[in-house]
């Protein structure tokens, strides 16, 4: 069938709107990765450049050779890997156990879940809690508030109810136990899910901001995304400890340098995670 003339240009349409969105959303990743690798003399010449006549390294040196920037890269890379493993183990393991018909109190258990989906207590009695638990000042408080989400373990659960009940019986009559079961058969059959909400929760930790803003105190604990607003406010900032000697390059160059850092490990992420991310994007959203 030969493709009409009106289908012909709405393709013709489609193509050039995305790609003009493509490149007005590519375009101000494109320009920050630039002006970070941009020559600091070149930069104070020409205070707008789309590609540099010579790259440097001057501002990503200049950061790293600080106290306090590495330090906070440190800082997120824990939290962020500490946080995600103990979220998908706690996640994944209570809605496990949500899914089992046997446990009592079960319908209870998921009604409380989904009180605190539907109701949030605010910044107080976080607050509150956080203090009450001596953790201000402690990564822990940047870890255990954001411990699982009531969304992500209603979603897992619709994913577990669809393993059928057969699988399980198997696995008891060749004498495994329930955490036998879970580890080394339920496990491996959720890695596509696990992945997806890995990615959720690795980014979520990665981006903490606010939390750090208001649970830590310390300067010298703060996590990239803290130190990155400090640093795009006032490069220049005497609270980053910059022990350098060095002249420091130009303040825009350094925002952008500092832009770099904290957006590259995620985007590096997304490109291993992609094939499960798609399996397990679809989590829970049909019942086999």
């Amino acid at each position: 069938m030969k493709e009409g003339l009106g289908n012909r240009l709405f393709n013709i349409g489609n193509i050039v709107l995305l790609g003009l969105v493509g490149i007005i959303t590519f375009f101000p990743l494109y320009y920050v990765f630039v002006v970070s690798f941009t020559d600091p003399t070149e930069y104070l010449k020409e205070s707008f450049v789309l590609f540099p006549k010579v790259w440097s390294l001057e501002s990503y040196k200049f950061l790293m050779a600080t106290g306090a920037f590495p330090k906070s890269i440190g800082v997120s890379v824990y939290v962020t890997l500490v946080g995600t493993a103990l979220s998908l183990i706690f996640t994944a393991s209570l809605a496990y156990t949500l899914s089992r018909k046997r446990l009592r109190g079960r319908r209870f258990a998921l009604i409380a879940i989904l009180i605190t989906i539907l109701f949030n207590p605010g910044m107080i009695p976080n607050y509150m809690l956080v203090r009450n638990l001596h953790l201000i000042d402690s990564l822990w408080s940047l870890i255990l508030p954001a411990l699982a989400s009531g969304w992500n373990v209603i979603l897992m659960k619709g994913f577990f109810d669809s393993i059928p009940a057969e699988l399980e019986e198997s696995a008891s009559m060749d004498g495994c136990n329930d955490l036998s079961t879970f580890f080394r058969i339920i496990l491996p059959l959720s890695l596509p899910s696990l992945a997806a909400f890995g990615l959720f929760y690795a980014v979520a930790y990665w981006n903490q901001f606010f939390n750090a803003l208001i649970y830590i105190n310390d300067a010298s604990k703060w996590p990239l995304q803290v130190m990155l607003q400090n640093i795009l406010l006032n490069a220049n900032n005497t609270d980053l400890r910059m022990d350098v000697s060095s002249v420091p390059p130009p303040s825009e160059t350094l925002k952008m340098a500092a832009v770099i850092v904290a957006t590259v490990p995620i985007l590096v992420v997304y490109p291993f995670l992609q094939k499960h991310f798609a399996k397990g994007a679809m989590v829970g959203s049909v019942k086999g």
